[in-house]
């Protein structure tokens, strides 16, 4: 294999993929392109995943401990309450002193509170552990890909269309499993009503309680509507900012979604947490969605503007540029754009097909590697390469969560970003992280094997000599995971 192969090579693992690992080179051959669209033909669901709890059961398995804690805490405060009943009324026997007797009270709400605390305590919250479970199934998943492009095609379209674990850990990890992951090769119309009827959406977006005016509930209890998932929908994961709908246009769309709600776990133990349409909370009547009239009274009224919106010019163009953008460049060739958003609409939103057309096309592999790596590519990138094939979900999930990427946790619905300029000013946490990395290897793994066999010396000369003249190895294989070529792609 020529060294201008072997380099192809080397771009297509860093570029598309999760980084070279060993054997990964060999087993891309003398076709990249191929050997990319190869990887898409495979499945990608997780057979490891049956050992996990769907979104719906993790949802109630946290819910019944919260409504046992709860339970465990007043039943200490009842008893805590009945022990200051029988000290007031021995006391009062004797004449006390105001001071004493306020001390004394005072004594006896703080040992009550702490009394609560401690028999809530005592049931551990469940939803932590399920979480770790589901970080350490797709960390592992793309560390074992044999490139990984499809693993980042997950992770792309998980952060376009994000929940945050701070507002529902239970449902995160299921939620991109069973909603992004199932979705992530068929069409974007699939992708979207898959995700936009996730109850772990419904939740982040706080659509579970919002209802039309109109509506039953509405004029019963007096409440309202909430825009949140009718404005993000429009505005982040399908036409973009400023493509042609109105503040008109989201009240509408934010009555068409009203209804989408999630079972609740203490009404029915066995089906809490799935999605369901209530009727009661819909906004009766038609609605008038970017200029189209949608006359449904049910579910289909919501299925049918999302799928007008996934069928939009401007929702091609604006999944064309977020991909490019992510893969290629942070601006990336226009003509490249121009023509992923062509396949999309010329397929109907195959993303399988737009993928294809975006590593297809000599735009997407011209240029040296210049994106700055996310810290999550980055670090899976440097575990690849140490040959590592498990991780410690905690110590995972804290890395993550130091270099300013936690694990589904995004700081608003928009996502991480993907640009250099939000990423740049971290990269010397990435030092702290890549020596510990380093000083926990360095043992098993031998930097120069990893120059030679894992990235077939297609290492900057500056880099490598740099990596010769280390006084340790774990210095040289901190200063190989801060190079260039493990940064950028």
């Amino acid at each position: 294999m020529s060294d201008s192969v072997k380099a192809k090579a080397v771009l297509a693992l860093h570029r598309f993929g999760m980084g070279p690992r060993p054997g990964s080179i060999a087993a891309i051959g003398t076709d990249p392109r191929g050997a990319l669209i190869a990887e898409l033909e495979r499945p990608l669901l997780l057979s490891a995943a049956a050992n996990l709890p769907s979104s719906a059961k993790a949802f109630r398995t946290v819910a019944d401990a919260n409504a046992r804690r709860t339970a465990r805490a007043k039943q200490a405060q009842q008893q805590a309450k009945k022990q200051q009943m029988a000290s007031a009324s021995a006391a009062s026997e004797v004449p006390p002193q105001a001071a004493t007797q306020g001390q004394a009270q005072s004594q006896e709400k703080d040992a009550a509170e702490m009394a609560a605390k401690q028999a809530a305590d005592a049931i551990p919250d469940p939803g932590r552990p399920i979480y770790l479970q589901e970080a350490k199934l797709r960390t592992e998943a793309a560390l074992a890909a044999d490139i990984g492009f499809a693993e980042r095609l997950v992770w792309f379209w998980s952060n376009h269309f994000c929940v945050s674990a701070n507002k529902i850990q239970s449902m995160s990890g299921a939620y991109e499993r069973e909603a992004v992951r199932a979705n992530a090769l068929g069409r974007f119309a699939d992708l979207l009503l898959a995700v936009e009827g996730h109850p772990a959406m419904l939740f982040y977006l706080d659509n579970l309680e919002s209802m039309g005016a109109n509506s039953t509930a509405g004029i019963n209890r007096n409440r309202g509507l909430n825009e949140n998932i009718a404005r993000e929908i429009m505005e982040l994961h399908t036409l973009g900012v400023r493509t042609g709908y109105t503040q008109d246009d989201v009240i509408s769309f934010a009555n068409v979604m009203t209804g989408w709600t999630l079972v609740p776990p203490g009404v029915d133990p066995q089906h809490g947490g799935e999605f369901t349409f209530n009727p009661r909370l819909h906004e009766p009547g038609g609605q008038t969605v970017i200029g189209k009239r949608y006359e449904q009274d049910d579910v289909e009224q919501g299925r049918a503007v999302l799928r007008d919106l996934a069928a939009h010019p401007a929702t091609a163009t604006h999944v064309a540029t977020k991909l490019a953008r992510h893969f290629i460049a942070d601006e990336p060739p226009p003509a490249l754009v121009a023509q992923m958003a062509k396949t999309y609409r010329d397929t109907e939103g195959d993303l399988k097909q737009v993928a294809i057309a975006m590593i297809s096309s000599d735009d997407a592999w011209g240029g040296p590697p210049s994106k700055l790596k996310r810290p999550g590519e980055w670090v899976i990138g440097m575990v690849r390469a140490a040959a590592i094939t498990a991780v410690d979900p905690v110590r995972y999930t804290d890395g993550q969560q130091l270099l300013g990427e936690a694990l589904w946790r995004p700081p608003a619905p928009m996502g991480y970003p993907d640009d250099e300029s939000s990423w740049i000013d971290g990269v010397g946490r990435r030092l702290d992280v890549a020596n510990y990395f380093a000083e926990h290897v360095s043992g098993m793994t031998d930097p120069q094997a990893i120059i030679e066999d894992v990235c077939a010396s297609q290492i900057a000369s500056e880099v490598k000599q740099a990596v010769g003249r280390a006084e340790s190895r774990q210095q040289a294989l901190a200063l190989l995971f801060m190079s260039a070529d493990f940064q950028r792609r």
